[in-house]
């Protein structure tokens, strides 16, 4: 007689996770367009199907793995005191804190130049970081100051992603201090 084998045990938040965390990586590589359910569903070690099941189809899947590249808690643990400063040289140095931010800011790039993902990550981008930054922020012009402190922050990344290497000697301090007061600038009301 032969013994049934244990069923799997199914965890669809890991397979979920697993489906996500490959759809970024697949994402921020190839973009939305070439991009493939396939791929990432072998990639996630997954059916295909458990990408419509879970997150709709491509669409949704793209849209999820957008959202999840903001943190909207994030500004939260912030200190207005330290941050700018912390930013500048976490830029300066040419650090992201975490080796996921390089294949996020990826990610972002590519949904920007899409006119297929570029409504969904102004979304994204409304929903998880500028509306956490306004609340952060707080006042009356907080919305226009989270508008300024994310173009500020994405130039910073831009540049810091095309000169590929840390800063040194005096170049270093100068844009540390330069950033830092900019982004000071922005973080501190007129009031306050």
């Amino acid at each position: 007689m032969t013994v049934p084998a244990p069923a799997r045990r199914r965890d669809a938040e890991a397979t979920r996770a697993a489906i996500l965390q490959a759809a970024k990586v697949q994402f921020a590589v190839l973009g939305y367009d070439r991009g493939g359910l396939r791929d990432i569903a072998r990639e996630a070690g997954v059916d295909v199907a458990l990408i419509q099941r879970y997150f709709d189809g491509k669409k949704g899947l793209f849209t999820a793995a957008l959202k999840a590249s903001f943190d909207p808690d994030r500004p939260r643990g912030w200190d207005r005191g330290t941050f700018p400063r912390e930013v500048a040289t976490m830029m300066a140095d040419n650090t992201f804190g975490d080796e996921a931010s390089v294949p996020r800011f990826q990610l972002l790039l590519r949904a920007a130049s899409s006119p297929t993902t570029a409504p969904l990550l102004s979304e994204a981008i409304q929903e998880r970081f500028l509306c956490p930054m306004r609340d952060w922020l707080g006042g009356e012009d907080a919305i226009a100051c989270a508008r300024v402190f994310a173009a500020a922050y994405i130039g910073c990344l831009v540049e810091r992603l095309v000169r590929d290497e840390p800063l040194v000697g005096r170049e270093r301090e100068v844009y540390i201090e330069r950033v830092a007061g900019m982004l000071q600038a922005v973080v501190v009301s007129p009031t306050g």
